[in-house]
């Protein structure tokens, strides 16, 4: 369902929305299912994005070869903060989304302009960089950069020692390293994400708001995997800055890349310009099909709601 849905109850006149916190739930279940299918798309994307000796050849080379050097179960490294992370992230996304769009509705009317879809979307971007997804990517990044067979030997023993040996080594805010292009990765990607899935729901399915239709999980997956499929596109260069700033360590004293800005120059003077866009090709695996999960989910809880407890109360 469209995020700032209201529906009409014919009797009074007044419009009911949907519950923020019924957004939130409705995104966490969804955040669940999409990790447990998409986690290796994700390990695979985050070695790509590493690889700066060109020790993978591409997605398929890269998945083979962890496979068979480190195991099948190395393609779910990470899967306990990445799932987390997700729930997480998808509860704050909906539910923070929902209040800022109730934000920046006409006072009078109740409609919401596309600019203010836009902002709300950025917003919780935003919020959702700062206080969910930064450090539970370092940890995951951290996790999935480690190679080998012999788990004793890493480094990282597992989420919470790694991110207390984070703690330890390089204060709390090493938590938060690459905070600043996660925030405009995020921002951009939501304010994509919900404008572009209401105007695919509006174009395809003639789904408005408040017009007490629910879409079908497979109508969900096409909206969803298509407004997905914009935000890698524009905000590749901010999630290889982000995964370079997170995977780096003061182990070896000095930190290569000082700060977003530093890390960009430099990975264009070193690798190029396309550099910039590594591990493209998996996040498009990953995000659009990730969008379109989440939302069949989210739509059909959003819709068993309003059939039972909106559009039943309305009768």
């Amino acid at each position: 369902m469209d995020e700032s849905e209201t529906n009409q109850n014919p009797k009074s006149g007044y419009k009911q929305s949907i519950p923020p916190y019924m957004k939130a739930i409705s995104g966490s279940f969804g955040g669940v299912m999409e990790a447990c299918c998409l986690q290796p798309i994700d390990v695979i994307k985050t070695r790509l994005q590493l690889d700066t000796k060109g020790n993978y050849k591409g997605i398929i080379h890269c998945g083979a070869t962890v496979s068979r050097t480190e195991g099948v179960r190395a393609l779910w490294k990470g899967m306990t903060p990445f799932a987390a992370h997700l729930t997480f992230k998808y509860a704050l996304r909906m539910g923070s989304n929902a209040v800022l769009q109730s934000a920046f509705k006409d006072s009078t009317t109740g409609s919401l302009s596309n600019q203010g879809r836009v902002l709300a979307g950025f917003g919780a971007g935003v919020l959702e960089a700062l206080l969910i997804v930064t450090p539970f990517e370092v940890v995951k990044i951290r996790l999935q950069q480690q190679k080998g067979l012999s788990p004793e030997l890493f480094k990282y023993k597992g989420p919470i020692h790694c991110a207390r040996t984070i703690i330890h080594e390089e204060g709390i805010f090493g938590l938060w390293a690459g905070a600043a292009p996660t925030v405009m990765r995020n921002g951009t990607n939501q304010a994509a994400m919900f404008t572009a899935k209401n105007a695919f729901d509006v174009i395809l399915w003639k789904k408005h708001e408040g017009d007490q239709k629910v879409l079908q999980p497979w109508q969900s997956m096409i909206s969803g995997f298509l407004a997905g499929t914009a935000g890698p596109v524009c905000t590749g260069p901010f999630d290889v800055v982000k995964t370079r700033l997170m995977a780096q360590s003061r182990d070896g004293g000095e930190l290569k890349y000082k700060g977003m800005i530093h890390a960009i120059q430099t990975i264009y003077a070193e690798e190029g310009l396309q550099a910039l866009w590594k591990g493209l090709l998996p996040r498009l695996m990953r995000i659009p099909p990730g969008q379109a999960i989440m939302w069949a989910v989210a739509d059909q809880i959003i819709g068993l709601y309003e059939r039972r407890y909106i559009y039943s109360a309305a009768l």
